[in-house]
């Protein structure tokens, strides 16, 4: 029966994804998951209060910061509270409209988080390579176009992506692998030809995130080969332990990002468990692990959440 013509109430809509034989269990498996998004919502919170109250870090570097605690506070509370809803209230359903608008934002935000990452670490290659003119070229109101410039990419490239899902028929069968919307979830629910979507989606994620990913190597490459040129190790050490925390944070986005896209190309006869537990792990933990990163590098930051405490 196609997805728009039914009357029936269920098929407006898609069924997040159970793990067969621990519904039971649902309620005490969203307790850390609901853990982890407190602490993702502390974090990041107090990232953006101390950058804001703290003149010494009124900088690009941590404006980038505070862009990066943003998307994630958006990502996070775009897709747990709706998640810890299925858990502990058994709310199941997830209607046509609001799975279209969450798959949005999950695409949209990544997108824009990928392209903040990258413009760290032009930043960190400028600050290293070329320290006497780093003020000069990354100012405050460059920064600002940045930003406005990583949300114009974002929604550009990922708003087709439930234009191009909106017109088709859906099967019986709209049992999702996620506790929440993706793309290419969604996309194979759909009992119609799906070959635009799927290149569409694929051009887009290796045009945003595929290219980002290659520029920040590449950065990192120019970066690495300025501080080999330096004449001491001590030197070398204290030049690249800038660098450490975008490193930590690059990492924590893209190795749940690059583990999720396996799960979905190769991972058809993985548990459900596999999946979910993937699912999550992209959504929460990037937000989780940067403040905490950032906390753990930066001594102001580091005072400034003593003096609070």
């Amino acid at each position: 029966m196609p997805f728009r013509n039914s009357s029936d109430l269920s098929s407006s809509s898609f069924i997040l994804a159970s793990i067969p034989g621990l519904e039971a269990a649902h309620f005490w498996m969203a307790i850390p998951l609901c853990s982890m998004y407190i602490v993702a919502i502390a974090g990041n919170c107090a990232v953006l209060f101390i950058v804001k109250t703290e003149p010494s870090l009124h900088a690009p570097m941590y404006f980038f910061l505070c862009m990066l605690a943003a998307i994630d506070l958006a990502l996070s509370t775009s897709t747990v509270p709706r998640v810890l809803s299925f858990y502990w209230f058994n709310t199941k359903e997830i209607s046509f409209g609001a799975c279209l608008l969450q798959m949005f934002l999950i695409h949209t935000l990544s997108a824009i988080e990928s392209t903040v990452l990258l413009a760290m670490a032009v930043d960190r290659y400028v600050a290293i390579c070329h320290p006497l003119r780093h003020a000069a070229i990354l100012t405050n109101a460059l920064t600002v176009k940045i930003g406005l410039a990583a949300m114009a990419r974002g929604v550009l490239f990922f708003l087709p992506l439930p234009l191009l899902l909106l017109p088709l028929p859906f099967c019986s069968s709209r049992v999702l692998s996620h506790s929440f919307c993706l793309h290419q979830d969604v996309m194979n629910l759909a009992c119609a030809n799906t070959t635009p979507s799927m290149v569409y989606g694929l051009t887009a994620i290796l045009l945003v995130m595929g290219l980002d990913a290659l520029l920040i190597c590449v950065s990192y490459a120019l970066i690495l080969r300025a501080v080999l040129q330096l004449a001491s190790w001590k030197e070398r050490l204290r030049a690249f332990s800038t660098c450490v925390a975008h490193i930590g944070v690059v990492l924590a986005f893209y190795v749940p990002l690059i583990g999720l896209s396996v799960v979905h190309r190769f991972g058809r006869g993985l548990a459900p468990l596999v999946r979910v537990a993937m699912g999550n792990v992209y959504i929460l933990v990037p937000a989780v692990l940067n403040p905490i990163i950032y906390g753990v590098r930066t001594k102001q930051i580091q005072r400034r959440i003593l003096s609070l405490i």
